[in-house]
């Protein structure tokens, strides 16, 4: 379900990001998206269950449990970026 969010907030920026902003403004873009992603995975606990029971599994560590969470965004995030790239670069061409 966030997957689908993420992307469908992606395609929207993509859509809707300024061409002027250029590379600058499109790596912005799906540097802010990633860290939603990131986010939002974070903030709901490994596989559903509470922080706290997830930093158990973590030994208590804050930078374990976020890494592990950046990562498994990272894997994610193919599909967001490639919604947020095809539709500006198809801008950026026509341009």
């Amino acid at each position: 379900m966030i997957l689908a969010g993420i992307t469908c907030a992606a395609l929207l920026a993509g859509l809707l990001l300024p061409l002027r902003t250029g590379v600058i403004g499109f790596v912005a873009m799906a540097a802010l998206l990633f860290l939603a992603m990131a986010g939002i995975n974070t903030a709901r606990g490994f596989e559903g269950t509470s922080i706290e029971e997830s930093l158990l599994l973590f030994n208590n560590s804050w930078a374990a449990y976020i890494g592990f969470n950046a990562q498994i965004t990272f894997r994610a995030f193919a599909l967001p970026l490639l919604a947020l790239a095809v539709p500006f670069i198809y801008r950026m061409r026509r341009a």
